[in-house]
């Protein structure tokens, strides 16, 4: 079997080439594959399409990515924290598709599945229907959505083996599963790297199957987006 094993993240995004469509793991600042981030601000690849539930800060995530101008288009569901965003949107430098998350996720899962498109009916009525097939079942319209077709899948987890089997932590277990399913090149940058059988394989959310390429991350800053804490009142 191949070597899933690589040393770093520059060794595991080496081939993302310009014009790539990525799908990057996380939710919101919880879950983001950092250094792998970190790798493609470095490498400086170009007019990425980047799939995410949103677009990072300013100077995190893919914020980064955006302060560079690498991103040419980016699909996601929530992007109210990122100012650099903002003013490439509206100066017409970025191209922008906002869905609804559970579309995201879906059409993340039916790439995983195999499926080329999925039925919702999510968005009905609204501008994410326009120009897309609408269906009747049953007497309730759905949206036609496509599955992602996308080059890679940049995810991170809290645990794996050299196998590619990965295990999440918390919120970071959102968006991340789904999108390891989905990439052509699945690509897991994980906190701690073990050996086979160190995993309970009762833990595992994400089978090495699906994993392509796995390396041990380094100096997680893992930020709090907003953070907030309990007023106790005298």
């Amino acid at each position: 079997m191949m070597n899933k094993v690589f040393n770093n993240a520059d060794d595991a995004i080496s081939d993302v080439h310009n014009g790539a469509m990525l799908l990057l793991g996380g939710f919101g600042l919880c879950g983001l594959p950092e250094n792998c981030i970190a790798a493609l601000v470095k490498k400086g690849v170009k007019d990425l399409t980047c799939v995410s539930n949103n677009a990072g800060v300013d100077d995190f995530g893919i914020g980064l990515m955006l302060k560079q101008h690498q991103v040419k288009k980016m699909i996601a569901s929530y992007v109210g924290e990122n100012a650099e965003f903002e003013r490439q949107l509206l100066s017409g430098e970025l191209e922008v598709e906002l869905i609804p998350q559970g579309t995201l996720a879906t059409r993340c899962m039916a790439a995983g599945y195999g499926m080329p498109a999925i039925f919702t009916p999510a968005g009905i009525g609204t501008e994410v229907a326009i120009g897309k097939e609408i269906r009747n079942f049953n007497g309730k319209d759905y949206l036609m959505e496509m599955a992602f077709d996308a080059d890679f899948a940049i995810v991170k987890a809290w645990k794996g083996d050299t196998m590619g089997n990965l295990i999440y932590r918390a919120t970071a277990r959102n968006f991340n599963p789904a999108m390891a399913m989905a990439g052509k090149i699945t690509v897991a940058e994980v906190e701690e790297l073990v050996e086979p059988g160190e995993l309970d394989p009762d833990h595992i959310h994400t089978p090495g199957i699906y994993v392509h390429r796995i390396f041990q991350g380094v100096n997680y800053e893992k930020r709090i987006e907003q953070r907030t804490v309990r007023k106790f009142e005298d």
